[in-house]
């Protein structure tokens, strides 16, 4: 596995009013981008994504439900590695014993995800983020 990037970290929020007030507001972030009650932005430096994600898109994107499993420790955060091939890095991730939440797939935002919890309870996704790359590398 070769991770090219951290693609995006979004801390997987319970109140999007508190933590948008947190980090516009005390930290000075803004957020250009929405889809939903889910607010981003590609402005800060160090990362290509930063956003605050509701627990219920977060377990929709997991499980198709909005509602987390109650069996499965609920992340406090999310963070993204870019891979050239989400598919091979799931094998490897699965052949070392980890479990997968998920096998790669296309969201409907056409980033291709896996995704699994890590030892300290991170929603860790390996991802090829098509927007992130330049049509012309290819």
């Amino acid at each position: 596995m070769n991770v090219q990037f951290v693609a995006s970290i979004a801390p997987i929020v319970r109140d999007g009013d508190a933590a948008r007030s947190f980090y516009q507001e005390a930290l000075g972030l803004s957020f250009e981008g929405q889809g939903g009650d889910y607010v981003y932005t590609h402005k800060l430096e160090g990362t290509k994504h930063f956003g605050l994600w509701p627990l219920s898109e977060a377990a929709t994107a997991c499980f198709g439900t909005t509602e987390w499993p109650a069996d499965i420790p609920i992340p406090q955060a999310s963070i993204e590695f870019e891979v050239a091939d989400v598919a091979n890095a799931a094998t490897e991730l699965t052949a070392k014993g980890y479990q997968l939440i998920h096998e790669a797939r296309t969201e409907p935002w056409t980033q291709i995800t896996a995704r699994l919890l890590s030892p300290e309870g991170l929603l860790v996704a390996v991802c090829y983020t098509p927007a992130f790359h330049d049509p012309h590398d290819s």
